[in-house]
């Protein structure tokens, strides 16, 4: 049986502008929650989300790409040209930059004509793709002419599409939008991708830029977001939650064969051992224990573990008042009376929620939680809903892990579970 690691991560998210710097952040319990500055909230009752701060665009794309680059695909540029670095398969990321394809890329050593990157897939996802470029264009036409841009940067593939570009990848390539979930998705069809054969790495993961006020007041008046006004706002599990925080940023992952990694000499974040993707067919908002608890199954069930054997889970939980509960009620299904004994937790408390991007950053997380022995917490969680009664971990916990699953669950009703293992 092929076994598939991680051996790169990349994020931008709410937290910092690297995943070193976010896990550091994550670790301390810190927010990325504060008020929006994208747009004027003075006429609608949203007023905080995750913003990112301090982000250079210009450190990985020219100033044209980003003239006609939706911010979604900025992100995800940026979060892939870490993650290949910190994967190896680039030596010097400011060459590429300062050098696109369509010269050779680099191999490990800094050698011109490796083919390993060059022959690498390229998987993201995206919920809401370049929503903030249409609001902007829509806005401000007026009789005038659109960009010609408009178009392609903001179809949903255009974040795999224009990585793939600019790292000079002409292997897969796929663009996945399965709502909140498709960023896990991607990392789960990585998985599958590589277990089929697959000999290339493969770049996946999620990016989102949706903090504009369409999105904002949308998902507010769906009656998805908190009403509550401060950095506190994002309380999974609390008695006291009443919904998510909207959130920006972008993680990729690079995945490849166990194998193809130890040759390399690759540094190991863990081992991808299962996922699980179904439907609830039943209904576009509310979530279903049932659905999240098979894809909870089927994916510990791949991996070949019993529930018993399950250290962590790294919780969905965007603090809603229905989806903290529907998922405490699937973790109970699975795991039985195991479920009061498993550490959860909710890096959303801190984050908010990414939409696509989130699966891809908790999975991050959760590999980071392996390797180091350290759980995040769940902050903001002060008043334990008497419906939500599992074993949540509020202040950092150290200890060993060995495996661990990551929940993504998205309107519709689709469910993406992924499951680590420590290497």
């Amino acid at each position: 049986m092929k076994r598939i690691v991680v051996t790169g991560i990349g994020a931008v998210s709410p937290l910092g502008n690297s995943f070193q710097e976010s896990w550091e952040a994550a670790k301390a319990g810190g927010t990325g929650i504060r008020p929006i500055t994208r747009f004027d909230t003075s006429q609608i009752k949203w007023k905080v989300a995750g913003e990112l701060r301090g982000f250079y665009s210009e450190a990985y794309l020219s100033q044209k790409e980003v003239g006609h680059l939706d911010p979604f695909v900025q992100y995800a540029v940026a979060a892939a040209m870490m993650a290949v670095e910190d994967a190896g398969l680039i030596q010097n990321i400011e060459y590429r930059i300062q050098n696109p394809p369509p010269h050779p890329p680099f191999d490990k050593g800094g050698r011109r004509g490796g083919n390993l990157l060059s022959s690498a897939a390229v998987i993201i996802g995206s919920s809401r793709g370049g929503i903030s470029t249409i609001e902007n264009s829509l806005r401000g036409s007026n009789g005038s002419k659109l960009s010609p841009y408009l178009m392609p940067s903001t179809t949903v593939s255009a974040a795999a599409s224009y990585v793939a570009q600019k790292l000079g990848i002409k292997g897969h390539c796929l663009g996945i939008s399965n709502a909140c979930a498709s960023g896990a998705n991607a990392i789960g069809e990585a998985y599958r991708l590589i277990k089929s054969g697959y000999k290339w790495p493969v770049i996946a993961g999620g990016t989102e830029a949706p903090i504009c006020r369409l999105c904002v007041e949308g998902y507010g008046v769906s009656g998805a977001l908190s009403k509550v006004n401060d950095s506190s706002a994002s309380r999974p599990f609390d008695a006291t939650r009443d919904g998510f925080v909207l959130s920006e940023g972008a993680c990729v992952l690079v995945l490849e064969g166990y194998e193809t990694a130890l040759k390399r000499g690759a540094r190991i974040y863990g081992e991808v051992i299962g996922y699980g993707n179904t439907t609830d067919a039943f209904h576009q908002i509310r979530p279903s224990p049932e659905g999240e608890a098979r894809a909870i199954s089927l994916a510990i069930k791949e991996a070949g573990l019993s529930p018993g054997a399950v250290d962590y889970i790294s919780a969905h939980a965007p603090s809603t008042p229905l989806g903290d509960k529907a998922e405490t009620e699937a973790i109970k299904v699975v795991f039985g009376k195991m479920a009061h004994e498993i550490p959860v937790s909710s890096v959303k408390s801190m984050i908010g929620h990414m939409l696509s991007a989130s699966g891809a950053f908790e999975a991050a997380i959760t590999l980071m939680s392996l390797r180091e022995g350290v759980i995040t917490p769940t902050i903001n969680l002060k008043n334990n809903d008497p419906e939500c009664d599992l074993r949540y971990v509020t202040e950092t916990k150290r200890g060993e892990i060995k495996t661990a699953i990551s929940n993504s669950f998205g309107f519709g009703g689709v469910n993406a579970v992924l499951v680590f293992k420590r290497v």
